[in-house]
Order: structure tokens, then C-alpha cells, then sequence
């Protein structure tokens, strides 16, 4: 059985305490602290028979493993967020991991609307290292799955922002919208506070950073030709198909995607064109061992092309020396551990400053004593380095974002 150390065994008395006198405890523990065996072991300690762990996709082999490993008498069902309408019913416990993915606003996602009904009435574990990573307005559809939620007298998010957001106006496209961020956050913890737990990485140990590494890496001329013509007439030919940028926004996606080697073209099809990038990623880490995220699904068809020994199993990546592990941004950046890698290397980026940082995470340790380098690599002409000086700045990468940097598009 799974020994905790002290710090777990401070926050399972502290969350007991939680669900005890509020039925909700939020486990809000940064990355690789230890959220998954904490929240088992507070199961556990509440007597409860019966529980349930909601979680992403990526993440169900690595829970059932602490679960096998932690000795727990209840029985567990592990499932996906996605799949929560088959879960069943009987539960007397649900634990939620990646919590912050429920906090869309200003309406409630479906995946959130389903985790609500599954949990009615049940007593629920929140679990998230980034529970609020845009804005505290996150934190009411997070709560609204509970039945206890401290903001359950407020009939929608609407009504709650009438007490707690600063509400403004945005432009988007052209139109006039509401815009929901600026929420008050001290009015909002006073009502979280009696069962919200933090615990942050420099409190339990950690030594080593996730420090960032850059480099710029040339396009072929055909790569640069094509970005250039979309540029100038908004369309381009890639032999017999037809490349589109009349928007904005799909004109930035595009760049986007050929800057990573790859394409759309009209009619729905892929296209791999250049493996520049990938083949010099591939020499610079011969021999090393590296986890690669890449956004577009054609990418990925690309680098499984031009990497041999590859897989997509985080529990084979880290008991294998020999591998690189291959995960897409959105799908692969929770939940999971790759701290065996030598080094995280970002192939593309994602829009979202979300996306950044729960990727850069996935290599961090508490038993890691060297350096954690996380590698971005971009693409001369491409838009990688305007996407990563949105995140870093905690920002998502809009059309709205470039146009101002740049003046137009």
C-alpha cells in the first residue's frame, strides 16, 4: 500500500473535514503534488463504498494504477467526462479531476450538464491545478454540478454575475458582446474558502522549473511560397486543390498549419507537405528521450511518419527508455505524467494559455532532481511565435490579439 507523506495526510484530514460540514471539498494542488492518490485516500477515509472518478481519457490508466496500488477497500468506477451518461447509478461519492474543464461560461457545456445530473445529490471532490486559469467567472458551472454548491440560490450564471462579474463590452467580429472575465474575486472566495484546499508545488518540494528553450527553424520555399500567396489573394493552389484563407480567422489557421508541414485544403483534406521541422526536432534529440505535442491531427500522421519508435501511452513512455511519447495538445495535456522525459518539445501550439501551461506540467516531479526544459520550436513566416507570446503572457492567441500586435492581418 501507497504511503502518503504528510502534506497528503494534512489536506485528507482537511478535505474529510470539507465533505463533512459542506459536501464539497476542492482539491486545488498543482500539478504532480499528488491530486489523485490525496482525493483516493479522502474516499477512502469518509467510508464511502461506492465511488466514482471522473476524469479525462488519457488519464483512466494512470487512476485505476493508484488505485490498485493505494490498497482501497471501495469499489471505483473510472471513467472519461465525455462517457459520464454511462457511469450508472449507486454512487455514494464522486470525485471530479480536472475540474476547471466544467467552468465554461456563460452557459453550461453539455459534458457539464451530464456530470450535473450523475452527481445529484452526491457529495463531490473537485480536482484541478488550474482551477481558474482565465478567470474566476470559471469557478460557477465547476459548483453548479454539485448539488451543495454555495451558489445554487442563483437559478444561471447570469444571475450570478449580477452580484459577482464587473460586466463590460467587447468587440468580436463586428458585434457588440457581453463580456463575463472580470469577476470579483474576493466576494467569490468568501463563499469558496470554508472548502477550497491549495497546495502549490514549491510547498511540497519540488526542485526543479519548467524552463523554456526557443528555436526558429526554416520553412522550404515551397512552404513559404504558399504562405505567401494566401497572404496576398487570400487562396492558393497546392496542386490540384484549393487552399482558402477568405476569413481572418481561417486565414491564421492555415499559416498555422503550414508552418507545422501540414494542410487543409477546401475539401476537407489533409495534406502533409514538409517534414522540415520534424526531421530537424528528430536529429537535435537523436538518441534522447522527448515527448512531442503537436495541435493538428495531420501532424501527428507526420511525426509517427518520421519518428520510429514512438507511442501515444504515457504508462509505456515512462517505463520505456527507448521511446518518444507523441500527444496531441488538447487531448494529452491532463492528467498524465512524462517525467521521465529528458525533455517536452512542442511541435505546434495551441491557442490557449490552458494549453501551455498544463503541457509544460506534464514533465514536472517532486522526485525530479533535473532540469526540466520544455522546447518550442517555430517556423520561419508561421505564426508560432506570435501564439506563444499570447500564452506566456497568460492571454489566448485570438485574430483580435494579432491584429492588434501586427496592425491587420
Amino acid at each position: 500500500m501507497i504511503e502518503l507523506r504528510d502534506y497528503q495526510k494534512r489536506i485528507v484530514s482537511e478535505a474529510v473535514r470539507a465533505l463533512d460540514n459542506y459536501k464539497i471539498a476542492y482539491l486545488a494542488m498543482e500539478v504532480r503534488t499528488g491530486k489523485t492518490l490525496t482525493a483516493l485516500s479522502a474516499a477512502q477515509a469518509t467510508g464511502s463504498k461506492k465511488v466514482l472518478f471522473a476524469t479525462t481519457k488519457k488519464a483512466i490508466g494512470s487512476i485505476e494504477s493508484d488505485y490498485d496500488k493505494g490498497g482501497f477497500t471501495f469499489d471505483i468506477t473510472v471513467i472519461n467526462h465525455e462517457s459520464i451518461h454511462k457511469a450508472g447509478t449507486g454512487f455514494d461519492l464522486a470525485i471530479i479531476d480536472e475540474a476547471h474543464r466544467l467552468g465554461t461560461f456563460p452557459k453550461p457545456s453539455n459534458r457539464t450538464q451530464a456530470i450535473k445530473e450523475v452527481c445529484r445529490g452526491l457529495p463531490v471532490i473537485f480536482l484541478s491545478g488550474t482551477p481558474t486559469p482565465e478567470s474566476y467567472s470559471q469557478i460557477y458551472h465547476q459548483l453548479y454540478v454539485s448539488s451543495y454548491s454555495p451558489f445554487g440560490g442563483y437559478k444561471n450564471f447570469y444571475a450570478f454575475a449580477r452580484d459577482f462579474v464587473h460586466v463590460t463590452q467587447k468587440r468580436i467580429n463586428g458585434y457588440t458582446v457581453n463580456d463575463y472575465t472580470d469577476a470579483c474575486i474576493e466576494d467569490i472566495r468568501r463563499f469558496i474558502d470554508p472548502f477550497w484546499i491549495s497546495f502549490t508545488q514549491e510547498e511540497a518540494g519540488f526542485e526543479s522549473e519548467a524552463t523554456d528553450y526557443k528555436w526558429l527553424v526554416p520553412l522550404p520555399a515551397a512552404s513559404t511560397r504558399l504562405i505567401s500567396e494566401l497572404r496576398r489573394n487570400r487562396i492558393a493552389k497546392l496542386g490540384d486543390s484549393v487552399i482558402l484563407g477568405d476569413t481572418p480567422s481561417k486565414l491564421l489557421a492555415k499559416i498555422h498549419q503550414i508552418g507545422g508541414g501540414t494542410v487543409i485544403d477546401e475539401e476537407g483534406k489533409s495534406h502533409i507537405i514538409d517534414t522540415t521541422k520534424a526531421e530537424y526536432i528528430k536529429r537535435l534529440f537523436k538518441g534522447r528521450k522527448i515527448a512531442v505535442y503537436y495541435l493538428f491531427k495531420a501532424e501527428g500522421e507526420l511525426l509517427r511518419r518520421v519518428f520510429d519508435n514512438w507511442t501515444d501511452s504515457p504508462e509505456t513512455f515512462q517505463q520505456e527508455e527507448s521511446k518518444t511519447f507523441l500527444g496531441q495538445l488538447v487531448s494529452a495535456r491532463e492528467g498524465i505524467r512524462l517525467d521521465t522525459a529528458e525533455a517536452i518539445v512542442f511541435y505546434s501550439m495551441a491557442y490557449s494559455y490552458l494549453s501551455y501551461e498544463q503541457t509544460r506540467n506534464r514533465i514536472q516531479s517532486r522526485e525530479r532532481r533535473s532540469p526540466a526544459p520544455c522546447c518550442f520550436f517555430f517556423s520561419r513566416g508561421g505564426i508560432d511565435a506570435d501564439i506563444y507570446e499570447a500564452v506566456t503572457a497568460k492571454r489566448d492567441f485570438t485574430t483580435a490579439w494579432y491584429r492588434k500586435k501586427h496592425g491587420g492581418i
